[in-house]
């Protein structure tokens, strides 16, 4: 009995061994991972410092998805059926997306409207990708010289072609990546680059979380508008939380951006908020709190998402940087506030939604999927209960 003991002790140790050293070699992947996610961010950011903040390709961090904008216009972590979310978060790619097809129309400012497209498709052996399209037509123009004589007319537009890759680590742990091509032209001027989008996620089943990590716009110009003036896409560094409550249909949204910096207030003589002192004519700046508190919720946006029926849903949010930055002198504004709707029947997904920006400056944007696989489903199941009639 002793050495039968002994035996399982051993057999229990070894299994222990090498339960840990799966682990700790798992864990380590994952510490690697995120790890060369922030160098990269903290070295990009330090490289756009040298620019003077300047950035090219900022159409890239438009709302290409109703869900998106309704959520606050962050980064958003949800393990689910919706394609229209994988534009921005590539490490979600998976075959539950295979053959389906998303399209996105936003009525933006001034009479501009931009649209993108994407497909999804999974190839055996090889993974499961995302092919879109985005383009952002500003429209026709006149053109005049320097005594105001007209010269005729030309366009203005920014466009990119993506590809996405998805990949299952682990049934909790994915990983992806989103490669676009990108073009601006602008009368004579043209502008040709790059730019990727590194993002991992984990994802627990029971608990209902989902929590991603992006490494956003990565990249350069390759042919710059001005010879030897190169700039960057608009980097960023964004971190996203989901949570499906257990007994309430609701799920609550925590995204943050802008993590390679701290400070994104503005406080200078210009700051049209800050009021001058009448007796020393000097100007009132905030405490060291308010500013505190102001620049770390600059940094969050906070969005819930109700689900009273299965196919339906409910999404709203609040961007505290867009308040501030879209905010109007002595009177109250909803900037920075969205919400929308999605419907998804059968194969079939409906998106509405809005956000504030100023009075007057509200984008709407809509998007229609079509999950072909679910829809091919359908029309199979029909016509064998259309033939199980017929034999009756």
């Amino acid at each position: 009995m002793i050495q039968t003991a002994n035996i399982q002790k051993r057999n229990l140790a070894g299994r222990a061994f090498v339960f840990f050293s799966n682990f700790a070699r798992f864990m380590r992947k994952r510490i690697i991972y995120i790890t060369s996610c922030l160098l990269i961010g903290f070295s990009l950011s330090s490289a756009s410092a040298q620019t003077g903040g300047r950035s090219v390709y900022n159409f890239l961090n438009f709302n290409y998805s109703t869900r998106q904008m309704a959520l606050g216009g962050g980064l958003i972590s949800v393990y689910d059926q919706d394609p229209t979310l994988l534009i921005m978060n590539p490490s979600y790619i998976g075959e539950r997306h295979h053959n389906n097809l998303a399209l996105n129309f936003t009525n933006y400012f001034a009479n501009v409207n931009y649209l993108s497209a994407l497909y999804t498709y999974t190839f055996p052996k090889v993974g499961s990708f995302a092919f879109s399209m985005k383009g952002m037509p500003y429209g026709k123009f006149m053109g005049t010289d320097e005594a105001g004589l007209e010269t005729g007319y030309f366009t203005a537009g920014d466009y990119a072609i993506s590809v996405g890759w998805g990949r299952e680590l682990s049934p909790n742990f994915t990983i992806g990546a989103n490669l676009n091509l990108l073009l601006c032209t602008y009368e004579s001027y043209t502008s040709f680059g790059f730019a990727v989008d590194v993002a991992g996620s984990y994802h627990n089943p029971d608990k209902r979380l989902s929590l991603t990590l992006l490494a956003k716009n990565i990249g350069s110009e390759i042919k710059p508008f001005v010879a030897g003036q190169v700039e960057l896409p608009p980097f960023d560094l964004q971190l996203a939380l989901s949570q499906r409550l257990q007994h309430v249909p609701i799920r609550y949204h925590i995204s943050l951006h802008s993590l390679y910096r701290w400070n994104m207030n503005y406080y200078g003589d210009g700051n049209p908020f800050l009021q001058t002192d009448a007796f020393t004519n000097t100007i009132k700046y905030p405490s060291k709190a308010a500013q505190f508190f102001d620049n770390f919720f600059r940094h969050i946006i906070f969005g819930i998402e109700i689900e009273p029926i299965q196919y339906f849903s409910i999404q709203a949010a609040y961007n505290h940087n867009v308040h501030q930055e879209m905010k109007i002198v002595a009177r109250n504004s909803l900037a920075g506030f969205s919400y929308g709707l999605s419907i998804n029947v059968k194969g079939i997904r409906f998106g509405f939604s809005r956000m504030h920006y100023a009075p007057g400056a509200t984008p709407n944007c809509f998007n229609f999927a079509l999950d072909f696989g679910e829809l091919s489903k359908m029309h199979q199941t029909n016509k064998a209960k259309k033939l199980q009639r017929m034999t009756d």
